[in-house]
């Protein structure tokens, strides 16, 4: 299967069950091709465990949900061990995030201690539990969601966890027509129903390599660089991009290049996913916020880019 051939099947079939939602549904794609995590912030209802659950049935992914709540405990995540009167020994007993694709349904309502669970399988593919380490399935991935800040029962996640999600996205409302389509299809059953997997694990793992070996020359590179750079003096931030930030705006754009048929990163891919990988690492000043400014367009359109070759 050819790159573009992938890409479209799997957002062809995304489509089935997410309705006028194409650029998110894309550069959700682009994430998952990237190896990265997705954080979706938005109201309720408005397909984000849609979204998740699509994507895991066309890729056949094996896929859990928790839906999070301040009794959720980290061993719910990250499973426990048992003791075994047969063996004498303690028995692992696997947590929801052993899975290929784990949703963390509205993640800002969990306590602190169970949010920072997700950590090590997030960076480091594996879970830790009495002192031994268990990898979770390749691929993995995480899409969580959360409500907006101040919503009631919501506690803000820290920068750590929010940095380590390669692109915060908004699914918003659908159109008038969008939604009228949804009434449509609704009452001919469940559109999740007609989403059918046209990819593997395997195929997703092949992809990802594929991806990772997209050329990025030293030029755009380093104009990755400038534009990192730029917001840890902007005057309107006070928290500019990690270096975490410049690695996913790179494996982003190389993202982005490979779906559109190309085994080089051209300007153009860096600026098309850089506001979605950076936004949420970043924190405004009082006056930017009341101001109503927007550092990272601003950003955009100061740093030059390099020009194509």
């Amino acid at each position: 299967m050819t790159d573009r051939t992938l890409a479209g099947q799997v957002l062809a079939q995304a489509r089935k069950a997410l309705v006028g939602k194409d650029e998110v549904l894309s550069k959700a794609l682009l994430a998952i091709l990237a190896g990265g995590h997705i954080l979706l912030e938005d109201i309720p209802g408005v397909g984000k465990t849609t979204l998740a659950v699509a994507f895991s049935r066309a890729l056949g992914l094996q896929y859990k949900r928790v839906q999070f709540t301040p009794d959720v405990m980290p061993s719910d995540l990250t499973g426990f061990s048992i003791y075994n009167k047969a063996t004498g020994e303690m028995d692992y007993q696997p947590g929801a995030l052993l899975c290929n694709l784990f949703l963390a349904d509205e993640l800002n309502r969990a306590t602190s201690r169970t949010q920072s669970a997700l950590l090590e399988a997030m960076e480091e593919g594996q879970v830790t539990v009495d002192g031994k380490s268990h990898p979770v399935p390749d691929p993995f991935l995480v899409i969580a969601t959360q409500n907006p800040a101040g919503a009631s029962g919501t506690q803000p996640l820290p920068d750590s966890q929010m940095d380590r999600f390669m692109v915060r996205l908004t699914v918003g409302y659908p159109g008038g027509e969008a939604e009228l389509e949804m009434l449509r299809r609704k009452g001919k059953g469940n559109p999740m129903d007609t989403v059918e997997q046209v990819a593997s694990p395997r195929e997703l793992e092949e992809a990802r390599r594929a991806v990772a070996a997209v050329y990025l020359s030293d030029e755009v590179g380093a104009y990755i660089v400038r534009l990192s750079a730029a917001t840890r003096g902007h005057e309107g931030l006070s928290q500019g991009c990690s270096p975490r930030a410049t690695l996913a705006v790179a494996s982003m754009a190389r993202a982005a290049a490979w779906v559109q048929g190309r085994d080089y990163v051209l300007p153009e891919d860096v600026r098309a996913v850089f506001a979605d990988t950076v936004r949420h690492r970043l924190t405004l000043t009082a006056r930017a916020l009341s101001e109503g400014r927007d550092p990272v367009e601003e950003v955009l359109s100061q740093v030059a880019a390099p020009k194509a070759p």
